[in-house]
């Protein structure tokens, strides 16, 4: 089970405690409206026993001292009001945060419950264009032994036509070679597949070891920049994606040469005709 994200709680703690902090504060707004109307109520009685410049004198007492608590209760308001409104804003963030992290919980667990390599590959490029919103990206692996940079996934581009890169070359290389993530600092929307130079490059890595790159290079139309959401979600999706790919290429390979020494064995098992 996925634990729970340190920052997540941090806000969640956040919220109540301004919720709290409202409560507490409409309550002191109803002690000090009922204190109001018990000392109007004793001033009343005192002004209809008094002469009249005695009147006029509480009045003006009287009133100058409930415009200044008025003033004062205003500014109060005005101060909660604000505070209502950065909650308000919070709560939402922490809302969207939420229903990321189910989703992706629910991405992973599908990641991890298959061990067919290709299967992984389809659900790692759903996730990508559901929860990140891209258009056209790649995913590439990194052959250890020639140490070229190679699609085995793409999405909105044919894969034929995606070229090999190579570690420590360009964007992708470097990412590949320094586990490092890399986010153009110019958000283009239009992307720049010509030059296949990606707006967002994430390294599949398994503690400190990259086997791969997610390399993006479109989004779609709607999405106007990165938030604190996509960097969780980059980060949370290329952990789990690594470990998904890593182990359906392990068990795929596995497979095989498991099949091709039991047909061996069973050709030994052959008596030759004579």
């Amino acid at each position: 089970m996925m634990e729970k994200d340190p920052g997540i709680v941090n806000k969640a703690d956040e919220f109540l405690m301004m919720f709290r902090k409202g409560e507490e504060f409409t309550k002191e707004l109803l002690r000090e409206n009922e204190k109001l109307r018990y000392r109007v109520a004793q001033l009343e009685e005192t002004i209809q026993r008094s002469s009249d410049d005695t009147k006029i004198k509480y009045y003006e007492e009287r009133i100058g001292a409930l415009e200044a608590e008025l003033n004062s209760l205003t500014e109060r308001y005005r101060q909660v009001e604000s505070e209502n409104k950065d909650f308000a804003s919070k709560y939402v963030e922490v809302e969207e945060q939420n229903n990321a992290l189910a989703n992706l919980y629910v991405a992973s667990y599908q990641l991890h419950s298959t061990l067919d390599f290709n299967e992984v590959l389809r659900i790692v490029l759903e996730i990508i264009i559901n929860l990140i919103g891209s258009e056209i990206f790649v995913v590439l692996l990194i052959d250890e032994k020639t140490e070229e940079i190679i699609a085995v996934a793409a999405e909105g581009t044919n894969l034929d036509s995606v070229p090999k890169f190579r570690v420590g070359d360009g964007i992708v290389g470097t990412v590949a070679q320094k586990g490092e993530s890399y986010f153009s600092p110019d958000f283009d929307n239009t992307g720049s597949k010509a030059e296949w130079d990606p707006l967002v490059c994430i390294p599949l890595k398994i503690k400190e070891h990259v086997i791969g790159v997610i390399a993006i290079f479109s989004f779609l139309q709607q999405k106007g920049g990165f938030t604190n959401i996509d960097y969780e979600l980059f980060h949370l999706l290329a952990g789990h994606a690594a470990t998904a790919i890593f182990s359906a290429k392990l068990y795929t390979q596995s497979e095989r040469k498991r099949t091709t020494i039991q047909s061996f064995l069973e050709l030994l098992k052959e008596k030759p005709n004579r």
